[in-house]
């Protein structure tokens, strides 16, 4: 079943004065129109190759052999990578339960880790505990000239020498980055080729934000024996309502654009909450951090976005979110819980002071905080979206991730800003490459 959206409860004539207008929306909605054309176009023309990703599955067959070879007899697979090289596999990841507190520890190997992070103690930890006869590395960089990744690279190629391991580096490794191209040097094919490392093509059209339906995403899916062809059937449903010439008032994502924009033109709702009820999805709220702040941050446009997680942001976040300043929209992202996990035994119920307890499940209680948290928002006024997935699997989450990746981009489209480029944080990677070699 398709997720299911609603804005009631972000309407100003269901909260009050800190609603959409009406007319707000349906202006917004009416120049989302012009956003949609051009996504029909590009999917036409293919002028942006994304939109056609969920159709195709040419790609994944040797993908999934790709995936199949490196977990061989592999006791931990290190992801090195990041940023959009790494969150979107992140959030894939997480339907097996990687990362998953009490959960993630426990599930049969390999053992995935996800180096994102640049940090010194923890990547000297990583070498040196690491089973370097069991593990297999991948490097994954569009461009091939991240600094992160390369010195990660670097790092890992010393250890395995020091390791007497050199010879099997080829079987070791992977690389994924664009292809060569005259002229433009790619740091992490050069690094890898010397050692005939097999190398994966970056698609060079998808940029790493929006890189989690290419093989940036799906390899460590694969990798985890998810279906990788459900992921992308479930981003044309997100997609087909586009493709079907539907309307911007039933086209979801251009509902959640406007919304956005609407609330942050017309009463400075400058910052996006999304709080997700499900440990599965807490790396799916990072994910959307990056895509909507990189995407829509420029020229002095954008709203902030702030994960959240379900129930535990209620005892740290929720008084500020409800109490606080009015400068929110909040997005609740819930799913069916009700009747799932353990069940409260009666007695124990009654001991603890929580009769009501007796008879119930854990999911019960979690599914009564989600509907809870948003009714107890819009009924302090602060607009609010929710998002209902039935279920949280391969083909919801190709859905969700699609949904949000067509809302970034037509939120573009209505502020007036490159969806797709990143001029800011360039300009950091070069200051810091400066500094470095000074």
């Amino acid at each position: 079943m398709p997720l299911t959206q609603s804005i009631d409860s972000a309407l100003q004539q269901n909260v009050g004065q800190h609603g959409v207008s009406a007319e707000a929306l349906e202006a917004a909605l009416a120049r989302a129109e012009g956003a949609l054309d051009w996504l029909r176009a590009r999917h036409g023309d293919g002028g942006l190759p994304l939109l056609n990703l969920p159709e195709t599955t040419s790609d994944l067959p040797p993908l999934r052999d790709a995936a199949i070879a490196l977990a061989d007899r592999a006791t931990d697979i290190v992801m090195l990578g990041t940023g959009g090289s790494s969150l979107g596999g992140q959030t894939l990841a997480q339907l097996a339960g990687h990362m998953v507190p009490g959960v993630g520890a426990l599930r049969a190997g390999p053992r995935l880790h996800f180096m994102d992070n640049l940090d010194p103690d923890s990547f000297a930890a990583l070498l040196k505990h690491l089973p370097l006869q069991t593990a297999r590395f991948v490097s994954i960089s569009k461009s091939g000239g991240t600094g992160e990744t390369l010195m990660q690279t670097i790092a890992v190629l010393s250890a395995l020498h020091e390791a007497s391991l050199g010879p099997r580096i080829p079987d070791i490794f992977l690389g994924l980055t664009e292809s060569a191209k005259p002229g433009k040097k790619n740091g992490l094919r050069d690094l890898l080729g010397q050692y005939k490392v097999p190398m994966l093509e970056h698609h060079t059209g998808v940029g790493g934000r929006f890189s989690v339906l290419t093989n940036v995403g799906l390899l460590p899916a694969a990798m985890l024996g998810l279906d990788v062809t459900a992921i992308r059937a479930g981003a044309a449903l997100a997609f087909k309502p586009v493709l079907a010439k539907k309307k911007a008032t039933d086209v979801p994502a251009a509902v959640g654009a406007a919304l956005s924009v609407a609330l942050a033109e017309t009463k400075n709702k400058g910052i996006s909450v999304v709080m997700a009820y499900a440990d599965r999805l807490e790396r799916f709220t990072r994910w959307y951090g990056q895509l909507w702040a990189e995407s829509l941050g420029k020229d002095g446009k954008g709203t902030t976005p702030i994960g959240a997680l379900g129930p535990v942001d209620q005892h740290s976040q929720l008084q500020l979110f409800i109490a606080g300043p009015r400068d929110k929209l909040f997005t609740v992202i819930t799913t069916d819980r009700a009747g799932k996990g353990p069940r409260m035994d009666k007695k124990l119920s009654e001991i603890a002071g929580e009769a009501g307890f007796g008879g119930k499940t854990i999911g019960d209680l979690v599914g009564a905080q989600g509907r809870a948290t948003a009714e107890t928002l819009a009924k302090n006024g602060c607009p609010v979206r929710t998002i209902h997935l039935p279920v949280i699997d391969e083909q919801s989450m190709g859905e969700l991730l699609m949904h949000f990746m067509l809302e970034t981009i037509i939120a573009a489209h209505l502020i007036g800003v490159d969806a797709f480029d990143q001029p800011a944080v360039e300009e950091g990677k070069v200051l810091a490459k400066k500094y470095l070699t000074q």
